[in-house]
């Protein structure tokens, strides 16, 4: 296709810099005299462009600071750039032609709140807490609403936001406690941030399919809101657009919506989400503190779930994974209190940290053969939880603490041989735990791990470990029998502190301390012997042994600390070895 003179005329147009003109004059010769045929400037001029475009009558002004040319030629202006209304009345004689009026709140308190025709933005402000306004007639010509527009018009009650109106900035309507409906145009593509925020009465909106972002907390403080409708938002901003609606109960996401960002969905008394088959990630925080939400049917095109995705949805009984998800992240169920069971799929290879923390009425649970990693205090408070299966896939649980802390219905589990380690208070408050069995493979078992097993009675230690830490066995009320291997050297502070079912321990030689407070409160243990590579009694170490009668003290031992035998049976203090200081 050959372009003519008209063709090109109208495509430079679109120029943007005089160069552009020049070049196509002096690079094409067909081309030349192109800027004499216009009869107006298409961009702004100088001393020196003005002389190129010969024939201008129409002069544009597109910005305030452009040069203005008055060489006796040019016989109408227009003014592009914004003027205020009352600016515009001044000039209103010159006969120039103003693009771009726009209404703002000192023009408001001057000529008062019937918005003139001429009127093409109303300004940030303009009506800002103008109680006496109940409703609004929009002109045609309005095509951009302000930030904080009508903030605080708490008697608005009614509004139609024009076709002419392609974007609502932030705040618009924000404090509108009066406002129960709005039309918005379907020519609006921006709502704004807080844009609704706080329009109690508010109770039915419509938001246009041409609307393609949503801001933050757009509708949040809206208590009356019950129904939504989306149809074709393509983002949602990356905090939360509703907070603390008790009453929403429905909401239906558009099926071009690619990504859940955020927070998009925070606080809502949602009950079922229905999630489109385009959708391909939730993001983070995605349905955090969806207290009603009660399942959830996750389709095949989601292929990531990011942290905290479904914390702290308090009402959240079931939910399917699909096959597509290969892990499942940080706090992704946190706190979902009524979620009694969960089937993950195959495809899962890591659960991460915090995972299932808090759900306190998961009874079952089922690890798939891939997962290699399970994340700290993955079962933290999961009081429900019976038993578990670990596949030998699994070479860590936890580096650090926690992992099944306060699993108090938890009775079995078998820990598998690719385990090396249990970290800090991996079964801590495991009440229910009667009989465990420690593989060779652990080569290190973490402070407080056994702390509060309550109904432990007899436990297996491998000959791979070489410490009890500290508090390792506390407050195990039942345990009556353990097997020290002598392959230990240390036993920790408080480290079966409170065993008040311990009757008689053998410690073997290759220790060389016992912590302070180590069995301390053991109350049926009656007789000890102390071996020969102990040479000092720590603080408390014995303390309230009340049936402790009799004890072995070898010759190597050469400090008692204070209190290290305090509430123990009379008979010791007959033993001339131990101090007076000993028993204080």
């Amino acid at each position: 296709m050959k372009l003519g003179y008209n063709e090109i005329m109208i495509v430079s147009m679109y120029f943007n810099d005089i160069n552009d003109f020049i070049n196509l004059e002096f690079g094409v010769k067909r081309f030349q005299g192109n800027m004499e045929r216009f009869h107006f400037n298409p961009i702004p001029l100088n001393n020196y462009s003005r002389k190129l475009f010969t024939n201008i009558e129409t002069f544009h002004i597109y910005n305030e600071e452009d040069e203005i040319f008055n060489d006796g030629r040019i016989f109408k202006k227009i003014i592009w750039y914004k003027v205020d209304y009352s600016k515009y009345l001044k000039e209103k004689e010159t006969e120039n032609i103003f693009k771009n009026i726009e209404y703002t709140e000192y023009d408001r308190n001057k000529y008062g709140n019937i918005i003139p025709l001429e009127i093409n933005s109303l300004g940030n402000w303009c009506f800002y807490n103008c109680c006496e306004l109940t409703t609004i007639n929009i002109p045609s010509s309005v095509s951009k609403i302000g930030k904080y527009c009508f903030k605080d018009c708490t008697s608005l009650r009614l509004i139609n936001v024009p076709t002419s109106v392609s974007e609502i900035e932030y705040n618009c309507f924000d404090g509108c406690t009066s406002l129960t409906e709005i039309h918005i145009s379907r020519r609006v593509s921006k709502l704004g941030n807080n844009c609704f925020k706080d329009c109690y009465s508010l109770s039915k909106i419509n938001i246009p399919t041409s609307v393609s972002k949503i801001g933050d907390s757009c509708f949040d403080g809206c208590t009356s809101l019950t129904n939504l409708s989306i149809k074709d938002v393509k983002y949602i901003s990356k905090e939360r657009i509703f907070l603390n609606e008790p009453v929403l109960v429905s909401i239906e996401i558009p099926k071009n919506l690619k990504q859940i960002n955020g927070k998009d969905i925070e606080k809502k008394d949602i009950n079922k989400f229905v999630i489109p088959s385009t959708i391909t990630k939730f993001g983070y925080g995605c349905f955090d503190r969806c207290h009603s939400l009660k399942s959830v049917n996750i389709p095949k095109t989601i292929n990531e779930i990011a942290n905290d995705c479904f914390m702290n949805c308090l009402s959240l009984t079931s939910i399917n994974i699909p096959t597509t998800i290969d892990k499942l992240v940080k706090r992704c169920f946190c706190n979902c209190v009524w979620l009694k069971e969960i089937i993950l799929p195959t495809s899962i290879s890591k659960i991460e940290n915090y995972c299932f923390k808090g759900c306190s009425s998961l009874s079952r649970v089922t690890i798939p053969i891939l997962v290699s990693e399970i994340g700290n205090e993955c079962f933290y408070g999961c009081r429900l939880l019976k038993e578990i299966d670990i596949p030998t896939t699994v070479s860590r649980i936890g580096n650090r603490d926690c992992f099944f802390t306060y699993c108090s219905s938890l009775t079995n589990i078998t820990i598998p041989t690719t385990i090396t380690k249990l970290g800090d208070k991996c079964f801590m408050g495991c009440s229910s735990i009667k009989l465990i069995n420690i593989p060779t493979t652990i080569i290190e078992i973490g402070t407080e791990c056994f702390k509060y097993c309550s109904s432990l009675s007899s436990i297996i230690l491998p000959l791979s470990i070489n410490e009890l830490r500290d508090e390792c066995f506390k407050d195990c009320y039942s345990l009556s029998d353990i097997d020290i291997p002598i392959t230990i050297t240390k036993l920790g502070n408080s480290c079966f502190n409170c065993c008040t079912s311990l009757t008689s321990i053998n410690i073997p030689t290759t220790i060389s301390e016992l912590g302070r407070s180590c069995f301390g409160a053991c109350r049926s243990l009656s007789s000890i012997i102390i071996p020969i590579s102990i040479n000092k009694i720590k603080k408390h170490c014995f303390y309230d042994c009340s049936s402790l009668t009799s004890i072995n003290l070898p010759t190597t031992i050469t400090s008692f600390e204070k209190g290290c035998f305090f509430g123990c049976s009379s008979k010791l203090k007959k033993n001339n070895r131990i101090p007076k200081s000993a028993f204080k």
